[in-house]
């Protein structure tokens, strides 16, 4: 069966559709429950949903409207502003076509410890959505916080639907055509609440939207490659930034946490232009802090995902901490190909490498394929060697192994490392295929359940195998439906 897998895989390193229907057409002869695999392979380069952010500011209906648009009560809502902290997506449909929604936090001005967390929320929210609607409370009309949104809008440059928001009836229609006056064309008036106008506001949003779905984050073709400075704070990613740029870039000061906003620089190293982000601290979980450290945590979680590479900076001078695990943990989840950078490197005496180098072995052990430099933000030493290490995680990112290839591989690890037996029965893997890159992603068909232990040696392999230097891999089994199989 192996023989019948072609390698193929289009131009941009995703599955191919010749092989994406010759792969599926397998799996239904082999008598597999195909409904997650194929929303496994959508997800890995087969169609990703064009992404809709609702922004505004605090208590104008934002949650009440995602509600609207899903069909079904998804955001919590609640009478009383800042209900909502994180940004959550949800998937939605309207006229036939599904895109996926993201509700924010609101967005507040002049509110000490949190308003420029909350204003980054809101603008990596931006960013990463084809399109944007604008929700403004119609009853109260436009208030300077408004305008402010008004102004991250135009700088986002992206289509923007100006919701009217609390119009229940046609004596406030007057309301919302007072909202032209904020420069976003027409304002639909909408009553999230009852669903007046949300019809016609979601024609809009339609339109907005792009027909093709488009990639949300990394770079275009022949644009820069974005890099993610990330680590605790004061760890020295600003200093790191300005020793790359070769000029004062950011503001650095010794107090811990100057850098409240990422801030983008298109920076030359290694006679290849980069976009560097460099990016607040991620501080530890102290009750909160009246939502600034659990902002600042959800701002710089944006900044990766926007990112192709993270850099984390660890201060080599102090003990590996739960909190650098936990930052690591992030871009590993988010999908990122890692570099890990130890900095202040030169105020290292002997005794500190050696129990650093024990550190790495016991805490980071998940980590071992991550690029190493050992570097000082101060005085510039080895940061010739930062871009070698991100050019190869880049590389291991979005390495491509040609299915045939892959099979035969694994037809070698189920011979020789067979599945232990597990209540008289023992899986095996049948086929697999690398369902995309940027991260690895690869779907396993199997005859029964792979034990954890197993998937690890597998992911173990892999990388001994084919490399994968750099880069998580992800990896899917799905296990064949006995009452599927044809007779």
């Amino acid at each position: 069966m192996n023989d019948q897998i072609h390698s193929g895989g289009d131009e941009h390193g995703e599955l191919g559709d010749a092989e994406y229907a010759e792969f599926m057409e397998l799996a239904v002869q082999e008598g597999f429950d195909l409904t997650d695999v194929e929303g496994d392979l959508a997800a890995a380069g087969h169609g990703p949903l064009p992404v809709l952010a609702v922004v505004g500011r605090p208590n104008v209906g934002k949650s009440t409207l995602v509600n609207r648009i899903l069909g079904r009560r998804e955001a919590v809502v609640e009478d009383r502003p800042g209900v909502t902290r994180d940004r959550v997506s949800y998937e939605a449909e309207w006229s036939g076509r599904r895109f996926k929604v993201v509700d924010t936090g609101g967005w507040e001005q002049d509110v000490l410890g949190i308003d420029a967390s909350v204003a980054a929320q809101a603008e990596f929210a931006i960013e990463a959505a084809d399109a944007v609607v604008f929700v403004v409370d119609a009853t109260v009309g436009a208030t300077d916080t408004d305008e402010a949104v008004v102004k991250l809008l135009r700088r986002a440059g992206k289509p923007v639907v100006l919701c009217a928001n609390k119009v229940d009836g046609p004596s406030a229609e007057a309301d919302a055509a007072m909202l032209w006056s904020l420069g976003l064309g027409e304002p639909y008036a909408v009553s999230a609440l009852h669903g007046r106008g949300t019809g016609d506001m979601l024609d809009a949003v339609l339109e907005a939207l792009p027909e093709a779905p488009a990639q949300t984050f990394g770079a275009t073709i022949g644009g820069p490659r974005r890099i993610a400075l990330i680590g605790r704070p004061n760890v020295g990613k600003s200093s790191l930034l300005n020793k790359v740029a070769g000029e004062e870039r950011v503001v650095v000061n010794e107090v811990a946490g100057t850098t409240r906003d990422p801030v983008d620089e298109m920076i030359e190293l290694g006679g290849i232009t980069w976009k560097f982000v460099d990016t607040a601290g991620i501080r530890r979980r102290v009750h909160l802090q009246e939502g600034a450290d659990y902002y600042a945590s959800l701002r710089t979680a944006a900044a990766v995902e926007k990112a192709e590479v993270a850099v984390v900076l660890i201060d080599a001078s102090e003990s590996i901490s739960v909190q650098d695990q936990r930052i690591i943990t992030m871009a590993v989840e988010a999908g990122r190909a890692l570099v890990i950078a130890y900095n202040k490197w030169d105020t290292l005496d002997e005794e500190r490498r050696y129990y650093l180098e024990r550190e790495i072995e016991t805490e980071l052990v998940q980590i071992q394929w991550a690029p190493r430099v050992n570097v000082s933000a101060r005085t510039g030493r080895h940061m010739e060697k930062l871009v070698p290490a991100i050019e190869t995680a880049l590389a291991g990112w979005e390495t491509r192994v040609p299915t045939g290839r892959l099979n035969s591989f694994l037809g070698e690890i189920v011979a020789s490392h067979p599945h232990p037996i597990r209540g008289g029965k023992q899986p095996r893997i049948l086929f697999g295929t690398q369902a995309g890159t940027r991260p690895p992603r690869f779907v396993l068909f199997a005859s029964g359940f792979l034990e954890a232990g197993y998937r690890r040696f597998i992911e173990r392999r892999l990388r001994e195998e084919f490399g994968f230097e750099g880069t998580p891999l992800q990896i899917s089994v799905r296990v064949r439906e006995k009452r599927g199989r044809k007779k």
